[in-house]
This record gives structure tokens, sequence and C-alpha cells, in this order.
């Protein structure tokens, strides 16, 4: 029988059928051919192309196995990556991703023979955090790129700086609340009592008299008594209501006064730091390694976030984004810019630097502040002056 027309019904369902997915056992990694079924799979193996490739493979079988294996990894860890990330996820679900690429090497082929063994080498291997759930296995990559690390540590040294100021802001409140309950006596709780009546079948009424002032009525006080509720003024009650609110209206405007300083604090950071006539370090790989890692001078700013910088070594200018460039931290002793913070745009002297908590100190040297002397001042919050 000869073959099917290319456009004949048979020959177009076969070419449909060939390019999905087929069964695993039915695929021969060797010759890289998948049989739709047992028998095709059959007469592959019975076939003469397929010996010759046993052969070669039985000179050296775990040149091989090896081959295939890396293969497998490589690919399995890019797909892990460039997909997810650092996110912990389900072995099952990456697989899944990864064989859909007909192209794939298949798991038969490699020195793994279930993908829970894989799962184990990797996190044996330390290519990934592995653990057990009765879900299922987790994988989650563990990128060792510097880059990533540099960044992951500067968002762990921002967080860990906002969780010092929360802090001390907690601390100093605090403070003032601890202070300002000193000398007192503590206040006596009021004890509420159930509302009995002596006589089960008398009623109880309330005689409320009208008030006949139209101006503010005056603090009255209540007492219950068998025959009614009687209502009379009390000038010793309000005294005492008026003190306890003048306290509390104290008390409060303290605290708001607390709250509206660290408001303050909070709100003289910004999220553009650039300025001219500021040393800076270019920190993106997009240009290559002539401007990676090199020095520049703001010469002017764009749109708040873009800068015109030119280049110490080579006198190239490039316009670059605010998130390609870095502060420069010179050496003690050297004029510096702050670009961030309570003390933005003065100028000042760099005293020392904490390394232990990437700050420094500064002595400010311009404006009505000069001489005055801050500390914890955060790298990213000053740069060398030009």
């Amino acid at each position: 029988m000869g073959k099917a027309d290319f456009l004949s019904p048979k020959a177009i369902s076969n070419r449909i059928k060939a390019k999905g997915l087929q069964k695993l056992r039915w695929y021969c990694q060797m010759c890289q051919k998948q049989c739709r079924d047992e028998n095709g799979f059959k007469c592959h193996c019975m076939s003469e192309s397929h010996q010759r490739q046993l052969l070669l493979a039985s000179e050296n079988p775990n040149q091989f196995m090896s081959y295939f294996s890396e293969e497998f990894k490589s690919d399995f860890l890019e797909l892990l990556r460039r997909r997810f990330g650092t996110k912990r996820v389900h072995n099952n679900i990456v697989y899944n991703e990864y064989i859909s690429d007909r192209e794939h090497v298949h798991m038969n082929a490699t020195q793994w023979e279930t993908l829970t063994d894989f799962t184990k080498w990797l996190g044996r291997e330390g290519f990934c955090k592995v653990d057990e759930t009765p879900k299922g296995w987790y994988v989650q990559y563990i990128d060792r790129d510097p880059e990533t690390i540099r960044r992951q540590e500067e968002l762990e040294k921002k967080k860990k700086q906002d969780l010092d100021d929360e802090e001390r802001s907690a601390r100093f409140i605090e403070e003032q609340v601890r202070r300002g309950r000193e000398g007192k006596d503590p206040e006596e709780e009021p004890v509420f009592t159930e509302l009995k009546r002596e006589n089960e079948e008398e009623k109880v009424t309330f005689n409320l008299a009208p008030s006949t002032s139209r101006g503010p009525s005056k603090a009255r006080y209540a007492s219950l008594t068998p025959s009614g509720l009687k209502v009379a003024p009390s000038t010793k009650r309000k005294d005492h209501s008026h003190s306890v609110n003048s306290k509390d209206k104290k008390k409060k405007s303290a605290l708001d006064e607390i709250m509206e300083m660290e408001a303050q604090k909070k709100s003289l950071r910004s999220d553009n730091w650039i300025r001219p006539d500021i040393v800076v370090k270019v920190i993106t790989k997009r240009l290559g390694e002539k401007y990676h890692k090199k020095k520049a001078v703001i010469r002017e700013v764009q749109d708040k976030y873009t800068a015109m910088v030119k280049m110490i070594d080579s006198d190239d200018k490039l316009k670059l984004d605010q998130s390609h460039l870095e502060t420069v931290i010179p050496a003690p002793g050297k004029r510096v810019v702050i670009v961030n913070g309570q003390y933005r745009d003065a100028e000042a002297i760099l005293e020392g630097i904490n390394e232990k908590n990437f700050s420094a100190t500064l002595i400010i040297d311009s404006g009505h502040m000069k001489g005055k002397r801050v500390e914890g001042i955060a790298y990213e919050d000053f740069s060398k002056q030009a």
C-alpha cells in the first residue's frame, strides 16, 4: 500500500498526532524518535538504524547517560530559575512545563528513575531547597548570582533599618507614656452591680425633670430609689469630669505631636535621590563590562529619575535611569552630599563609617546647621561630591 497523499485526511491526522506529546515508554532517546503505539516501538527497536545506535552506546554507556543527565538537569534548572525564580513550587508543576517541549531530554534516559529521586538529588547537591509535604515534594531554586545576592542584601539592610526606626519610635512613645504616668495615682475602675428591686410588685419609674434653661445644661448625678430615679446637680462631679477630660486631652495632644513628628520625618524621604554634581557608580550590566562598576559624575537630572552622566575614565556621556546607579562612599575626611532624608541637599564631611550597620557619621558643612554631627546616615543617603 502506497504512502497517503500529503493533503489526504489520513496524512493530516498523522501530522496532528505527531505534534502532540506521546507516551514516554514508546520514546527512544538514542534515536530521538517517538512512536505512537507499542507495535510501532517494537518495529523501531528491530530496525537497522536503532541497532547501530545501540552499538555506539554499548561502547561507552556511561558517557551517553552522563550527557543526557547533564542536559536534563541544566534545562530543568534553567526553566525553574527563569519561570519561578526563587519561589517555592511543586516539582510536578515544573516538570509538566518542562516536558511540554517536544525536544526535551526524557527522564528515562538519565541516571534518575523517578522525579522524586531527581528532586532529592537537587537538594543533596545544593541546587535547590526541597521539602516533602502530604501534597508531594516542593522545590525552591537557590540563586547564587552575585548581582542577585547583592540586591537581596540591600533589601534586607533597608528592611532592618526601617525596623530599627520603628523600634526607636515605639520606645520613645513608651517613654513618654511612662513619664506621663509617673507620680499619678491609678484611677479607680467603676464597679457595676446588678439592678435589684426590694419589692418585686413595685414598679420602677424614672422621673427626669425637664430643663428650664435654654443654655448649656449643668452636669447632674442620679441615684436610684424604690420610688423613682432622683436627679440633682453636682458641681463636684462636674469638676472631676472636666479634670479627667483635660488630662485625656493633654495626653492625646502629646501622642499626636509624636505621631506628627514621625510622619514628618518619613515624609522627608523621597523616592528619587539623584542630583547634579555628585559621583555615582554604574551598576547595570546592559551596557557591557566597559561601564559596569565604573564611576561617573551626574551633570543633569531629567524627569526626577533620569540622569545625564559623564564617565570619569573615558569621558563618555550616558543617559541612565536612577535604578542603574548607586552612591559612592569616599574615604573619611572627604566631602559628601546628603541626597535623601532629613538633611537632604546638605553638604557634609565624612567623619567615619560603621560597616556593621551600613551607615556613616557626617559633620554638616553648609546651611544653618553647619558643624552639627549626625550619626546613622545610611550608605544610600549620601554620595561623594564631584
